[in-house]
């Protein structure tokens, strides 16, 4: 009898919570349709993407492209763009976002690629090359896809080999009519071997490039595993000479293929000359420096960074790398040339003009990781032609672009020997006496870092109980401290130069590993290892057990040096750890890097590379951090500017590193003031 008004009472009760029950629902599948939506629409769609051949092509004075992967000739990584600026950095926004397609489309190799690519500007395009050397045109000032060149690349690479384009070159024929096919034309090579031309404006083959706008290189040492040598770094091209180098494996076996860098007619794709840097012939005077006719035995001593050139005086620029195996030479004796030199070659016989060897019997894969940056200095009240050669060991080396002579002082310093039987060692290595080096030349830290008492103490007992000999110190049984890491001090792109402020903008990385003498033709120096693991130490990058860099941050540093003055005039950390952190952190650590700086005429240096997934601008100045944008990926590229439609334009590739561990994408990001 009670329970009816109970009954009544809560009948409306029930409605009611049905009814916003009913009304959750809705919401809750609204916004998951919605969520759908958005991340659907935010997916690569290649057969869907919006063209934009029918829009008005975007003006760009003459003065404000990027047009090669180093900004110009020389690779100062400058450009003299002022509408950004310290005063207006921070209303910096997206302006476009594009997706080149290749997450889906190599979903599965994805985790071995590397989108180190810094785009151009050519045919009115902002040109871009995917790691599977895919070409795409954009529209510089939309983003929208303009035309797609793909070169169908299908070898399969082993898993510890990347697929990576850096970039492409551009060539206009100065004997073509303006609107003539190939008139302006893309020159490239891919991780197969193979070079491309291909017209700028259209992406159609140049036919007249050979017989149909393709060259399959071949190397002499016959057999190759795949990917054992690719074509990654972009082509330099001076005076109608398209030149190119090639990135060979490292370690991989120790008569592995010689570094061949290659020449070829920009017009008709005739090869011109090949230039070995390993000598052929017992009567070449760097025979010598490879002992019982080491030079026969051995290989690399490759090009894989980019080159410079200097078309006034038909000179091309080449960073060498080391020879194999790069971690043993206890049979490779001798001091090797022309492996780890600065080289320049006249562009039209291959024939060498001067050449500077840096590293002598390579045994610490301390390869010239970037093109020696080309620039007018004012010595003694004089102006002198220089060209400035950054180092993985920090150590900066200018010389006289005619000659090759050093402009500062360089020295040969003995430096440490080893005991292992059958390794001979060069007795002393070329340091400059008044530069200043990025780093130190020693690891000078307190034995061990880490985040607590547990992981310094790991540390500290891994580098005790190494030698530490300083820089150029050699294997041993027992281990021995490299600092820096084979990976730098600088690496790929890691200098800018601003003609105005007389300053060489540079990245620097600051690692420490252990190199352990292991057997005969062992070469292990591409592994990590953490201490206190309890395992016998081995060759690698060493990490506390929280994988934190044993050495003293800062891991990363961005750094102003006036050349000559002689003077670092700033250096701040790059990077922050909050992304590696479990709680995030934002602990300003710096963190190892892969990309340079570029330098504006703004007085800003945009930079990424980090392992946070961080594009930000300094102060040029005072290397004060103006701004930072998150990207959607990592960005291990270095970033480009332009100008279009009479909007500054900044753009970074952002699709991650596979050894880094950065997070992976296929984006390539454009900001622009929020005016």
């Amino acid at each position: 009898m009670n329970s009816s008004p109970i009954v009544r009472a809560s009948k409306p009760r029930f409605r009611f919570l049905l009814i916003v029950l009913m009304l959750l629902v809705a919401v809750a599948v609204a916004v998951a349709v919605g969520g759908f939506w958005c991340v659907w629409s935010l997916q690569p769609k290649p057969l869907l993407a919006p063209k934009a051949a029918l829009l008005p092509p975007p003006t760009i004075p003459p003065g404000s492209e990027w047009k090669s992967f180093a900004a110009d000739d020389g690779a100062t990584q400058y450009s003299p763009l002022s509408q950004i600026n310290p005063d207006n950095v921070t209303s910096l926004k997206v302006a476009w976002t594009y997706r080149t397609g290749e997450a889906t489309r190599h979903a599965a190799d994805l985790g071995h690629s590397s989108f180190q690519n810094t785009p151009i500007l050519a045919g009115g395009s902002l040109i871009v090359c995917t790691p599977w050397s895919r070409i795409i045109a954009l529209d510089p000032a939309t983003g929208k896809e303009k035309w797609t060149f793909d070169p169908q690349m299908t070898m399969k690479q082993p898993g510890w080999q990347k697929y990576m384009c850096r970039g492409v070159a551009a060539w206009t024929d100065p004997e073509a009519p303006a609107d003539a096919p190939c008139a302006e034309r893309l020159l490239f090579g891919t991780n197969d071997l193979r070079i491309f031309a291909i017209d700028a404006k259209t992406g159609q083959r140049c036919t007249g490039f050979t017989a149909n706008g393709e060259i399959q290189a071949t190397v002499p040492e016959g057999e190759l595993f795949p990917g054992e040598v690719q074509f990654n770094a972009p082509p330099a091209v001076v005076n109608g000479v398209m030149i190119i180098g090639s990135m060979v494996a490292d370690g991989a076996r120790r008569q592995s293929p010689h570094g061949i860098v290659r020449a070829y007619d920009a017009r008709t794709g005739a090869q011109k000359w090949i230039f070995d840097p390993i000598p052929n012939d017992p009567n070449d005077p760097a025979w010598a420096t490879w002992k019982n006719d080491g030079a026969l035995k051995f290989g690399s001593a490759n090009v894989w960074a980019d080159m410079s050139v200097d078309a006034k005086r038909n000179l091309v620029f080449l960073p060498t790398t080391s020879p194999s195996s790069d971690g043993n030479g206890s049979e490779r004796h001798g001091d090797n040339r022309h492996a780890n030199s600065t080289i320049a070659l006249d562009a039209s016989t291959g024939k060498i003009v001067w050449e500077y060897q840096i590293v002598h019997h390579d045994l610490w894969d301390y390869d010239l990781p970037t093109a020696p940056l080309l620039t007018d200095l004012t010595i003694e009240g004089q102006t002198r032609p220089a060209a400035i050669q950054l180092t993985k060991m920090g150590l900066v080396f200018v010389f006289d672009r005619d000659t090759g002579k050093p402009l500062f002082p360089v020295e040969e310093k003995p430096v440490a020997q080893s005991d292992v039987p059958g390794e001979q060692t060069s007795p002393t290595q070329p340091f400059p006496t008044t530069m200043p080096s990025l780093m130190e030349t020693r690891f000078t830290s307190e034995p061990g870092w880490g985040f607590t008492f547990w992981d310094q103490n790991a540390c500290r007992h891994e580098l005790v109980q190494s030698r530490s000999l300083g820089l150029y110190g050699p294997k041993s049984k027992q281990g021995t401290i490299l600092y820096p890491w084979s990976s730098g001090g600088s690496n790929t792109g890691s200098r800018a130069y601003d003609p105005q402020r007389k300053l060489l903008i540079a990245s620097v990385i600051r690692s420490v590993g252990v190199i352990v003498q292991k057997e005969a033709g062992s070469s292990e120096l591409a592994v990590t290892h953490k201490a206190g693991d309890g395992k016998p130490p081995v060759s690698g990058v060493l990490l506390s057990p929280f994988g934190a860099p044993c050495g003293t941050p800062p891991w990363g540093m961005l750094m102003a040096l006036d050349i000559e003055k002689q003077k670092i005039v700033w250096q701040v950390p790059l990077g922050s750890i909050e992304k590696l952190l479990p709680l995030p952190i934002p602990l300003r650590f710096g963190t190892p890097m892969r990309g340079g700086p570029i330098v504006t005429g703004g007085g800003l240096v945009f930079v990424a590379g980090t392992m946070d997934d961080a594009i930000r601008a300094f102060d040029t100045a005072t290397g004060e951090e103006r701004w930072k944008a998150h990207l959607p990926a990592g960005g291990q590229a270095t970033p480009m500017t332009y100008m279009a439609n009479g909007k500054q334009y900044v753009v970074i590739a952002a699709g991650g590193h596979a050894w880094m561990k950065t997070r992976l994408g296929d984006y390539v990001v454009a900001y622009a003031l929020d005016k």
